[in-house]
């Protein structure tokens, strides 16, 4: 089984990493998309004023122009570490034991805007870019991302992917229909039975949902055999819509 997460806007700063390598992260058929976005985006830090209306930023977030800029000598740490948020606040990888670690870099995706699908334990420097942004000289994220990434996954083969991204990831790189998968929605019922999509909690019960995964590290390679493993688990999972699965929260 594969995972794909969401990025968080939020990261934690720093790293004692060596400097980003591209080539040493997942999926290294990415390597060129990986390359034109850093060095769009660190071409764009050279004017900070053209950067912080291209990214959207306000006043109190102009060191992030900084961030960018140093994107090839910053240092890094591990993907799963360098997210913060509610989704990666759930998560916990720090606290999670060496064995649970590895079962997260064997087995998850996260999918950022500048580096594409990187691996959990992939190490990545801080950085500034959304899925929306546009790069001067670059085309669209979208089109810099889409095809590339679907095409990369179905070079990995994965059994059974598990699609945890927002909706805006995904559109940076939709799963190739020739490979099995599910796209998680959270929803809540009420007491009438009334079904209802989550927001915030959306995110706190993936994080706790692969969290809980990463402890148990079952043998998952089919929507069925996660269904079963969920189950098992306590977790109340139901088929959405065709291609999706309802997690509830």
């Amino acid at each position: 089984m594969l995972i794909l997460l969401p990025p968080s806007e939020t990261k934690r700063p720093g790293g004692r990493g060596r400097p980003l390598d591209v080539g040493g992260l997942a999926m290294p058929a990415l390597a060129p998309q990986r390359v034109a976005v850093v060095d769009a985006l660190v071409a764009l830090s050279a004017d900070e004023a053209e950067a912080a209306r291209v990214l959207k930023l306000g006043r109190t977030q102009l060191g992030e122009v900084a961030v960018n800029a140093a994107l090839h000598e910053a240092p890094t740490m591990p993907a799963v570490d360098r997210y913060t948020g509610v989704l990666f606040d759930a998560l916990d990888a720090a606290s999670l034991p060496a064995v649970s670690r590895r079962w997260l870099g064997a087995h998850v995706r996260v999918h950022s805007a500048p580096f594409g699908p990187v691996g959990a334990l992939d190490a990545i420097p801080s950085y500034r870019l959304g899925a929306s942004a546009s790069l001067p000289g670059l085309a669209s994220l979208k089109k810099v991302w889409a095809d590339a990434v679907t095409a990369a996954l179905a070079e990995e083969r994965p059994r059974f992917v598990l699609d945890l991204r927002s909706e805006a990831y995904v559109a940076l790189g939709p799963v190739p229909t020739s490979v099995p998968s599910a796209y998680v929605r959270v929803v809540s019922e009420s007491e009438g039975g009334a079904v209802r999509a989550l927001n915030h909690f959306n995110k706190h019960a993936k994080g706790a949902l692969v969290r809980r995964l990463a402890e148990d590290r079952p043998r998952v390679n089919s929507l069925a055999g996660f269904v079963s493993w969920a189950d098992a688990a306590g977790l109340r999972v139901r088929a959405g819509k065709p291609g999706e699965l309802e997690l509830f929260a």
